[in-house]
């Protein structure tokens, strides 16, 4: 290992894929979403990137471990029991894998994500 294999994602090349949620998710608007991952580890378990996010609500249920830190943007997280958490920009924090609900962008979020997938 050497300082170039060092990822800088100002300097990162990765490319931006553009996609919504498969539409039997989506609850509300239309999301539509971008992801530019800028990390994979050699075993595929951890990667890292940020994500962007237009306003909408859709279902989620998280097999990963998920660090997320909002850069700019207001999203609401509801669990399945209907418990809700807003999350802003400045704002870190962790959704554990197992996690089910729904996520709502109220004003177009964009993240930093680091995620862990357990194998």
């Amino acid at each position: 290992m050497n300082i170039q294999q060092i990822v800088d994602f100002a300097h990162s090349a990765g490319s931006a894929e553009s996609y919504r949620p498969a539409a039997e998710k989506i609850l509300k608007g239309d999301p539509q979403q971008q992801v530019r991952n800028h990390y994979l580890s050699p075993c595929g378990q951890f990667n890292t990137g940020i994500w962007e996010g237009e306003v909408g609500q859709w279902t989620v249920n998280y097999t990963e471990h998920e660090y997320c830190e909002i850069l700019q943007g207001v999203s609401v997280l509801r669990d399945h029991d209907g418990n809700a958490k807003t999350v802003r920009a400045g704002d870190r924090f962790v959704i554990p894998a197992g996690f089910t609900g729904t996520w709502e962008v109220l004003e177009t979020c964009r993240k930093v994500y680091v995620i862990f997938e357990q194998a």
